[in-house]
């Protein structure tokens, strides 16, 4: 997903245009995270990067979606511009403990 909301609308209040671009994300994240993963893979991840436009986003973590939405609106940004990229990874195996 590459795309830049609008924090403003002529007809909906700021806060449920904030709730509605959320939900969105969050149904991309859980269509991501349906898909099959291949097969010497393990688990999907995402790339994510957010700013006021693309030339100007930073990567972020997942979870901190939702804060960089809630401080955009905040700040009272006529937009904004999200990237998630969804990509298939392998778990990093446990360093063996010996409890002897």
């Amino acid at each position: 997903m590459k795309k830049t909301f609008a924090l403003t609308h002529p007809k909906l209040q700021p806060a449920r245009l904030v709730d509605a671009i959320k939900h969105e994300i969050r149904k991309y994240l859980a269509r991501e995270r349906r898909k099959a993963v291949p097969a010497d893979k393990d688990y999907w991840t995402f790339d994510c990067r957010f700013g006021a436009s693309e030339a100007e986003a930073k990567p972020m973590f997942t979870s901190e979606i939702n804060q960089h939405i809630d401080a955009a609106a905040a700040q009272q940004w006529p937009q904004f511009y999200i990237e998630i990229l969804a990509r298939a990874c392998n778990h990093k195996p446990r360093p063996d403990s010996d409890l002897e």
